[in-house]
């Protein structure tokens, strides 16, 4: 199947085309942490920074036995749950992190995780991102795109956006999709960044996304292999 041409690309109906595509390439998805209820999701997503989301699956359940809820996680000395969390990378700035959040959660939320944008973010660890991560799928509200690795490099190469920043990346991506889409498109577009559009070898003669992809950023094929494409 030939790509299609992305000259004269309109953002908003490429958007729709991607959307359309990874909705019935992907039917059924869900976050990739395991949790149960906001204030794991929200110590798992701090976690998953510069870590495999299978990673930080592995090492939550001892913590979270160890440190059920906020109140004994902000009572926690710093190198038992640095050993706890080490093998999820910056395990001593994650570890501070932590603390002074769970610290927060019970001084002025009453140890519980806020449901509102502005006080996700005034936690200690907690950006966007992650903030929209426990929105999206802890409380069911659709505040943004969560934008990671994946959506990131995916977002640029399916012609969504020329940006590189994550925060300007949510928001174009925000005005491009329905709100309703918001918080399934990021696991779509992870899901389909792990089958198929890996960051150094995309498989993108086996990809579905191949005929409405502009492959922005990605060395033009060879005349042979993009006519082969089925």
């Amino acid at each position: 199947m030939a790509r299609r041409s992305a000259k004269k690309l309109d953002p908003h109906k490429q958007a729709l085309l991607v959307l359309a595509a990874v909705e019935t390439l992907y039917p059924i998805v869900r976050c990739g942490l395991n949790f149960q209820g906001p204030f794991q999701l929200l110590v798992a997503t701090v976690l998953s920074a510069q870590c495999t989301d299978a990673r930080v699956n592995i090492v939550t359940p001892a913590l979270f036995v160890r440190f059920p809820d906020p109140a004994s996680l902000a009572r926690a000395e710093v190198d038992e749950l640095e050993g706890l969390i080490r093998s999820t990378g910056f395990f001593r700035a994650k570890s501070k992190n932590l603390i002074a959040m769970a610290q927060r959660l019970v001084q002025d939320h009453d140890g519980k995780v806020p449901a509102e944008m502005d006080s996700l973010t005034a936690l200690a660890g907690v950006g966007r991102k992650t903030a929209n991560v426990v929105m999206g799928n802890a409380f069911g509200i659709a505040s943004g795109v969560v934008v990671d690795t994946h959506v990131k490099r995916l977002s640029y190469r399916l012609g969504l956006t020329e940006r590189t920043d994550p925060v300007q990346i949510e928001q174009e991506l925000n005005t491009l999709l329905p709100q309703s889409a918001w918080v399934d498109f990021s696991h779509r577009l992870i899901e389909h960044g792990r089958k198929f559009c890996i960051a150094q070898r995309p498989k993108c003669l086996t990809c579905e996304l191949f005929a409405i992809c502009t492959r922005r950023g990605l060395p033009a094929l060879e005349s042979s292999e993009s006519t082969g494409h089925s």
